[in-house]
């Protein structure tokens, strides 16, 4: 069972930065849809950020609108790692933030994003960021 684990969470004052890491238990992990979604208390779980590669490797992200221009989703291949370089926070950024990974086969073209949860078939356990104003 694959597991994923994220870190780099806590709290940051408005106009700060945090990073998340989100690292898969198995280096042979084959998923190659990754995404970041977030939990606000009393609120649905929302999309973030989802990055897809290909063989070459070659990278697509897409965002969110409310964190476009903020947040960056990126990856490491030699190490199996997904961040989010969060930017520019805002109070309204406050969450637990889920990584989650897509393993099932590719659905749509190319230009095709994963932006709700049951695209995805793995998820982190959550990491808590908090911005104070």
């Amino acid at each position: 069972q694959v597991q994923l684990v994220e870190s780099g969470g806590g709290l940051a004052q408005a106009g700060g930065s945090l990073r998340l890491s989100c690292a898969a238990s198995e280096r042979t992990f084959s998923s190659n849809v990754m995404g970041w979604f977030r939990q606000a208390p009393g609120k649905e779980r929302e999309f973030v950020a989802v990055i897809k590669w290909n063989s070459n490797p070659t990278y697509y992200t897409y965002y969110t609108g409310s964190v476009r221009g903020r947040f960056t989703i990126s990856r490491d291949n030699a190490e199996n790692t997904v961040y989010l370089q969060m930017n520019s926070l805002k109070p309204e950024d406050t969450a637990v933030y889920y990584c989650a990974a897509r393993v099932r086969p590719a659905r749509g073209s190319s230009s095709t994003y994963y932006t709700t949860i049951d695209e995805y078939d793995y998820w982190g356990q959550g990491t808590q960021v908090t911005v104070s104003s």
